[in-house]
């Protein structure tokens, strides 16, 4: 119930991640909350309940400590996938079960 309450809230008071695209050399999110994965060819970030994958070639990110992210470089592709909670609530119990692949 919190986080639905949570999720109004940033809807109504604008506090939703915002995404700005310039051509295919830069990409730049608000809100940007942890990055999973970063190396010059891929990219794989969470925001507001997102991943954020992003593919290419040089990539850099810039800016991550003001609440954002800027990524520059030759960009590809942009996948985004929804993150699902209780999924990952479930294979959390799962692993410390069977002791293999605990997060």
């Amino acid at each position: 119930m919190f986080e639905r309450l949570a999720e109004l809230a940033r809807e109504k008071l604008y506090l939703e991640s915002s995404i700005h695209i310039s051509a295919n050399n830069e990409f730049i999110i608000e809100g940007c909350r942890r990055i999973e994965e970063y190396n010059e060819v891929y990219m794989r970030f969470l925001a507001d309940g997102i991943y954020i994958s992003i593919h290419g070639s040089g990539l850099r990110a810039f800016d991550f400590r003001t609440g954002g992210l800027v990524v520059r470089g030759c960009i590809t592709k942009i996948e985004f996938e929804e993150r699902n909670r209780k999924h990952e609530t479930e294979t959390l119990r799962e692993d410390k079960r069977t002791g293999e692949g605990a997060l």
